[in-house]
């Protein structure tokens, strides 16, 4: 088991305020490590790929631009440790390895779903508050 890393979640209880730093303080809570883990970009393609659909590896590598064979193996088992994918492997030479979401997944399909639809209705502003400030660090030179 890795440093930092618990059995089951210790003191994770959800609470009714909303605090961000909570999570750096209940011994025991894994909630930061989960986090990271599903929010990095290549979880987050992977999620939205098997929205509603099974996939093989190599369809899978082939959709992701610029992912290596080794990080998408490795974003597969971390997903699949989590319970957010599922892998299928059938008995035929080669195997047959197929990947779909399981129901926990699916859920979190909603809201990284939500997370681009908010991506692309601001994207504009984004780009703006770039240019601005890309513009003062000018200034400021």
């Amino acid at each position: 088991m890795k440093e930092g890393t618990f059995e089951l979640p210790g003191n994770c209880r959800l609470t009714s305020s909303y605090d961000v730093l909570q999570w750096d303080v209940r011994e025991g809570c894994e909630v930061r490590q989960i986090l990271d883990r599903i929010a990095d970009k290549w979880s987050l393609l992977v999620i939205a790929l098997l929205d509603q659909r099974t996939l093989r590896f190599a369809e899978l590598r082939r959709s992701i631009d610029g992912i290596s064979k080794r990080m998408l193996t490795t974003t597969l088992r971390q997903l699949e440790r989590d319970g957010i994918v599922e892998r299928t492997v059938y008995p035929t030479v080669p195997p047959k390895v197929e990947y779909n979401l399981t129901p926990l997944g699916a859920s979190l399909h909603q809201t990284v779903q939500a997370l681009v639809v908010w991506t692309e209705t601001n994207q504009v502003k984004i780009a703006e508050a770039r240019e601005r400030y890309e513009a003062r660090q000018r200034e400021g030179e």
